[in-house]
Protein backbone atom coordinates (compact mmCIF):
# COMPACT_ATOMS: atom_id res chain seq x y z
CA UNK A 1 0.00 0.00 0.00
CA UNK A 2 0.79 3.47 -0.32
CA UNK A 3 -0.37 6.60 0.93
CA UNK A 4 -1.58 9.45 -1.49
CA UNK A 5 -2.33 13.19 -0.98
CA UNK A 6 -4.83 14.32 -4.03
CA UNK A 7 -6.94 17.15 -5.01
CA UNK A 8 -10.27 16.42 -6.07
CA UNK A 9 -13.50 18.92 -7.17
CA UNK A 10 -15.98 20.13 -4.17
CA UNK A 11 -18.50 17.29 -5.68
CA UNK A 12 -16.32 14.36 -5.85
CA UNK A 13 -15.00 15.12 -2.26
CA UNK A 14 -18.55 15.65 -1.19
CA UNK A 15 -18.88 11.73 -2.66
CA UNK A 16 -15.80 10.22 -1.18
CA UNK A 17 -17.27 11.81 2.25
CA UNK A 18 -20.10 9.61 2.23
CA UNK A 19 -18.36 6.67 1.73
CA UNK A 20 -17.30 4.21 4.35
CA UNK A 21 -14.27 3.65 2.49
CA UNK A 22 -13.20 6.25 0.48
CA UNK A 23 -9.91 4.32 -0.07
CA UNK A 24 -12.22 1.38 -1.47
CA UNK A 25 -13.86 3.22 -3.28
CA UNK A 26 -11.55 5.01 -5.00
CA UNK A 27 -9.22 1.80 -5.63
CA UNK A 28 -12.62 0.32 -7.92
CA UNK A 29 -13.16 3.19 -9.50
CA UNK A 30 -9.17 3.61 -10.77
CA UNK A 31 -9.59 0.28 -11.70
CA UNK A 32 -12.61 0.18 -13.69
CA UNK A 33 -10.83 2.90 -15.98
CA UNK A 34 -7.84 0.73 -16.57
CA UNK A 35 -9.78 -2.07 -17.51
CA UNK A 36 -11.57 0.10 -19.49
CA UNK A 37 -7.94 1.55 -20.63
CA UNK A 38 -6.58 -1.74 -21.17
CA UNK A 39 -10.00 -2.77 -23.73
CA UNK A 40 -9.52 0.11 -25.74
CA UNK A 41 -5.77 -0.52 -25.82
CA UNK A 42 -6.74 -4.19 -26.85
CA UNK A 43 -9.48 -2.59 -29.73
CA UNK A 44 -6.43 -0.59 -30.96
CA UNK A 45 -3.92 -3.57 -31.55
CA UNK A 46 -6.90 -5.30 -33.64
CA UNK A 47 -7.80 -2.43 -36.02
CA UNK A 48 -10.74 -1.35 -34.29
CA UNK A 49 -10.62 2.84 -33.50
CA UNK A 50 -12.92 3.77 -30.38
CA UNK A 51 -14.55 7.15 -31.45
CA UNK A 52 -17.07 9.48 -29.40
CA UNK A 53 -19.39 9.44 -32.12
CA UNK A 54 -19.12 5.15 -32.04
CA UNK A 55 -19.51 5.46 -28.68
CA UNK A 56 -22.59 8.04 -28.67
CA UNK A 57 -24.22 5.73 -31.06
CA UNK A 58 -23.83 2.53 -28.26
CA UNK A 59 -25.20 4.68 -25.74
CA UNK A 60 -28.32 5.40 -28.01
CA UNK A 61 -28.53 1.63 -29.23
CA UNK A 62 -28.22 0.61 -25.00
CA UNK A 63 -31.46 3.09 -23.95
CA UNK A 64 -33.29 1.97 -26.76
CA UNK A 65 -32.82 -1.75 -25.39
CA UNK A 66 -33.24 -0.25 -21.61
CA UNK A 67 -36.23 0.79 -22.64
CA UNK A 68 -37.67 -2.01 -24.64
CA UNK A 69 -36.87 -4.28 -21.60
CA UNK A 70 -39.09 -5.03 -18.39
CA UNK A 71 -36.66 -3.83 -15.62
CA UNK A 72 -36.76 -7.27 -14.20
CA UNK A 73 -34.84 -9.14 -17.29
CA UNK A 74 -32.85 -5.96 -16.87
CA UNK A 75 -31.85 -6.76 -13.25
CA UNK A 76 -31.49 -10.33 -13.96
CA UNK A 77 -28.63 -9.30 -16.77
CA UNK A 78 -26.55 -6.44 -15.11
CA UNK A 79 -26.57 -8.95 -11.68
CA UNK A 80 -24.98 -11.90 -14.02
CA UNK A 81 -22.30 -9.09 -15.38
CA UNK A 82 -21.14 -7.92 -12.21
CA UNK A 83 -21.24 -11.23 -10.97
CA UNK A 84 -18.48 -11.96 -13.72
CA UNK A 85 -16.75 -9.32 -13.24
CA UNK A 86 -16.12 -10.20 -9.34
CA UNK A 87 -15.57 -13.68 -10.14
CA UNK A 88 -12.52 -12.33 -12.90
CA UNK A 89 -11.04 -9.67 -9.82
CA UNK A 90 -10.52 -12.94 -7.24
CA UNK A 91 -7.21 -14.37 -6.49
CA UNK A 92 -7.20 -17.61 -8.49
CA UNK A 93 -7.80 -20.64 -6.18
CA UNK A 94 -10.62 -18.71 -3.55
CA UNK A 95 -13.93 -18.68 -3.90
CA UNK A 96 -15.13 -15.26 -5.34
CA UNK A 97 -16.78 -13.38 -2.52
CA UNK A 98 -20.61 -13.34 -2.11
Amino acid sequence: MKKLSISVPQDVADMLAEQPNASAYVTEAVRGRMRLDALRAELAESGIEVTEAGLAAARARRATVDMQWPAERYDVVRDRVRQHLRDEESPAGQAPAA
